[in-house]
C-alpha cells in the first residue's frame, strides 16, 4: 500500500501534537501541582534518609494553612535557589523555646515521637515566630543545620513550596505516603 506524502506528514504532525501536549502537561504538573525534592543529608533521619526522593503537593496549602509538625519543602531563606525539607515546629505567633534538651511551644513540651534521638546539646534559645512565618527544625536535631543556625531564622509562607506527602525512592523504587 502506497501512502502519499501528505498523509505521512499529517500522521507525523499528529504524533508531534501528542508529544507536545504531553510535555506541556508534564511542565504544568511539575510547576503547579507537585514539587520534587531529594534530601542530601541526614538532617531528617529517621523520617527521611539521605538520598530519599519524594514529592510535595503544592496545592496542600491553597485552602488550608501549614500546621505544626507538617513536613514541608521550602526555599531556604538564606539562599532561595536551594530547596530544603524540614518539619514545621513553630507557626505564626508561637513562642518556641529550646531548653533542657527539649522543645517547648507556648510553654508546653512538644511531643516528638519522630525524633531520631534526644538532643545532646543543652541549648537555651527562644524564638518568637512572626506573622506569616514558620520556624523549622530537622528531626535529627543533633546534626541538623536548621532554623536555629540560619541567618534568616524564619520561613515566610510564600517560600513554602508544598507539603511532603509521597516518597518514591529510597535506594529502591518505592511508593510510600509520608507520615
Amino acid at each position: 500500500m502506497k501512502y502519499s506524502k501528505k498523509i505521512i506528514l499529517k500522521e507525523m504532525f499528529s504524533y508531534v501534537k501528542i508529544i507536545g501536549f504531553g510535555i506541556i502537561l508534564a511542565f504544568l504538573f511539575s510547576t503547579c501541582i507537585v514539587v520534587n525534592a531529594q534530601t542530601p543529608t541526614s538532617s531528617m533521619e529517621n523520617t527521611i534518609m539521605p538520598g530519599d526522593r519524594y514529592f510535595g503537593f503544592r496545592l496542600s496549602y491553597i485552602v488550608d494553612v501549614p500546621q505544626r509538625q507538617d513536613i514541608v519543602i521550602f526555599k531556604w531563606p538564606d539562599d532561595e535557589s536551594e530547596k530544603y525539607v524540614k518539619r514545621i515546629i513553630g507557626i505564626p505567633g508561637d513562642v518556641v523555646e529550646i531548653k533542657n534538651y527539649q522543645v517547648y511551644v507556648n510553654g508546653e513540651l512538644l511531643d516528638e515521637p519522630y525524633l531520631k534521638e534526644p538532643m545532646t546539646l543543652d541549648q537555651k534559645m527562644t524564638f518568637i515566630v512572626p506573622d506569616n512565618s514558620y520556624f523549622m527544625l530537622g528531626d535529627n536535631r543533633n546534626i541538623s543545620k536548621d532554623a536555629r543556625y540560619w541567618t534568616n531564622t524564619y520561613v515566610k509562607r510564600n517560600e513554602i513550596l508544598g507539603k511532603a506527602i509521597f516518597k518514591y525512592y529510597d535506594g529502591n523504587v518505592t511508593f510510600k505516603m509520608m507520615e
